[in-house]
């Protein structure tokens, strides 16, 4: 008797527990911003899931259910866990894309607009500046730790989101929708200077066609309006990604510890 006892409970205890926490972190870390994206292998995403979930598990062992559920009641288990975790997920994809924002109003505003690429962020065609600033923007997430801000936020969520409890629908689409709304208006900021100096030249340019109406201005101007928009990306760079950076560490502390609310 002591032998089957024995591995009872380590099915509940054990095999269970990593089951139900590798739904709600697997989720998490397959769209997660840098390992979630299309050019991270699936063999990569899986074995870093699986990896979190093997440290964390043991110390969230105690949020779990004492005895398996029954397959109704396993079936609804796994499907909230693993919205929980797309929930959280996409929280982060929102505010990354902030960063292809601004990379598009950036490309309008210096007369790239036309000039696509893929874009690994995006897994599709974006903008040329876009790109650029959405590599970057993954370097730069790992290289100051902020993925880390997501894989906290999920340790903390079975505090906000006890495992088997179904989560508020409407509080999570409205969750997701002001972080839309945080996330463009972060972008609009990121391109505020190219806004305004976009504004300055395409002013410059109607004026001069008044003046001159036999000349083409928009050929004229548009090498110009390249060179300042690149010169003036490589002056403030550094200003907006530390800014995002701030503002997608403030906005993914708000939303994932309000997530609840």
């Amino acid at each position: 008797m002591l032998l089957p006892m024995s591995f009872q409970d380590f099915l509940v205890s054990g095999v269970f527990a990593f089951l139900i926490v590798f739904v709600r972190f697997g989720t998490a870390i397959m769209i997660m911003p840098g390992i979630g994206d299309s050019y991270v292998s699936n063999k990569i995403r899986l074995l870093t899931a699986t990896a979190i979930t093997f440290a964390l598990f043991p110390v969230l062992i105690k949020f779990i259910p004492a005895e398996i559920p029954g397959t109704f009641g396993l079936t609804l288990l796994i499907m909230s866990e693993f919205i929980i975790g797309l929930f959280f997920g996409t929280i982060a994809r929102i505010f990354m894309s902030a960063i292809d924002t601004a990379g598009m109003v950036v490309s309008i505003q210096s007369g790239l607009g036309n000039a696509q690429v893929f874009n690994p962020q995006l897994a599709g065609q974006g903008s040329l500046i876009g790109a650029f600033l959405s590599v970057t923007a993954v370097v730069l997430l790992f290289a100051t730790n902020m993925h880390h801000l997501l894989i906290m936020g999920m340790f903390e969520s079975y505090e906000m989101f006890p495992v088997g409890g179904i989560p508020d629908s409407g509080s999570l689409a409205d969750l997701v929708a002001r972080a839309v709304e945080a996330s463009f208006t972060i972008g609009v900021k990121m391109a505020a200077p190219f806004l305004v100096i976009g504004i300055l030249l395409y002013a410059m340019m109607g004026v001069l066609s008044r003046l001159m109406p036999q000349l083409q201005v928009f050929m004229i101007v548009l090498p110009l309006q390249i060179l300042v928009a690149l010169a003036t990306l490589s002056m403030v760079l550094f200003a907006m990604y530390s800014y995002w950076l701030g503002e997608f560490q403030a906005g993914m502390v708000y939303f994932l510890s309000n997530g609840g609310g």
